[in-house]
């Protein structure tokens, strides 16, 4: 993205988070009740006046944006349950899981990682919002292009805490080198029995969206700054992880999330197949 330029598609994710918490809590997937809060109207209006054309366009990505929040705060709880003392939220957007549950009663050191101009411009929000900048979390401004996660061992991050590193709908627009060296951080820094949990697009779907909709990707590309990069299938996710270092690799599919969550009222919407999400945990130190 662009440098001076808070991300678009923080705003438009959380709106589409919105969207869906407005609903009876037996009709929704994922409840984020600050969603709305961190989203500007015109971006909630405009999201909600075409989310049912995007929905049918992408095929599910508005439903696997739901299911995705949904599964990342299943896990972040089962993680909290078995001794998790830790949060790396990267790529942070406008994620409100440290304002609300848990997190928010200090079950974990938690810390923010983001691009400097959406940390900026979400830590405004989050002062109007709250009063003031909440002091239980740990703001640490990082372009993943051009620095790595070192600035966190500098704001407190603990090497032999258990820790969570929770990264939702950044890894798409990363490139493969970026990706490998946040992946090498984690394993060289985490404490054993750490975890990691990352969605991720398919190449094959990366490449029909580019060369479908090459003008439109083209125009939204320049205007946002925020390019499709990364792409990789689901059959090479666990060797790409595991050669890395990692163990207990599990993979989460469109089929998996519609069984889990797209049952009574929401049975019969669609999950995009294009998506799908992965969490591994890092095992004994190769040093």
């Amino acid at each position: 993205m662009k440098k001076t330029q808070t991300s678009e598609t923080a705003r438009a994710t959380a709106a589409v988070r919105a969207i869906e918490s407005e609903k009876p809590a037996v009709a929704r997937i994922c409840y984020d009740p600050f969603a709305r809060k961190f989203t500007e109207t015109w971006v909630y209006l405009l999201i909600k006046l075409f989310a049912g054309y995007g929905e049918r366009r992408s095929h599910g990505a508005l439903t696997f944006i739901v299911c995705r929040c949904r599964y990342f705060d299943d896990y972040l709880q089962r993680c909290l349950q078995s001794g998790t003392a830790q949060v790396v939220i990267l790529g942070a957007g406008l994620d409100s899981r440290a304002y609300r549950g848990e997190l928010l009663q200090g079950a974990a050191k938690t810390f923010e990682v983001d691009h400097p101009a959406t940390q900026a411009s979400k830590m405004k929000r989050l002062k109007k919002v709250f009063g003031t900048i909440p002091a239980h979390v740990a703001y640490v401004p990082i372009d993943f292009n051009d620095e790595t996660l070192d600035k966190l061992l500098a704001c407190g991050f603990d090497r032999s805490l258990k820790t969570l590193f929770m990264w939702e709908g950044v890894t798409q627009y990363l490139n493969a080198e970026v990706i490998d060296a946040t992946l090498a951080w984690v394993r060289a820094n985490a404490a054993r029995g750490s975890a990691i949990i990352f969605d991720y697009q398919s190449r094959a779907g990366l490449t029909r969206a580019q060369t479908r909709r090459n003008y439109v990707y083209a125009v939204l590309s320049r205007l946002t700054g925020e390019r499709r990069d990364f792409g990789i299938e689901q059959s090479q996710i666990e060797d790409l992880l595991t050669r890395r270092g990692f163990t207990h690799v599990v993979g989460v599919n469109a089929e998996q999330l519609t069984h889990l969550y797209c049952t009574g009222p929401n049975h019969g919407r669609t999950v995009a197949e294009n998506y799908a999400i992965v969490h591994a945990q890092v095992g004994e130190s190769q040093v």
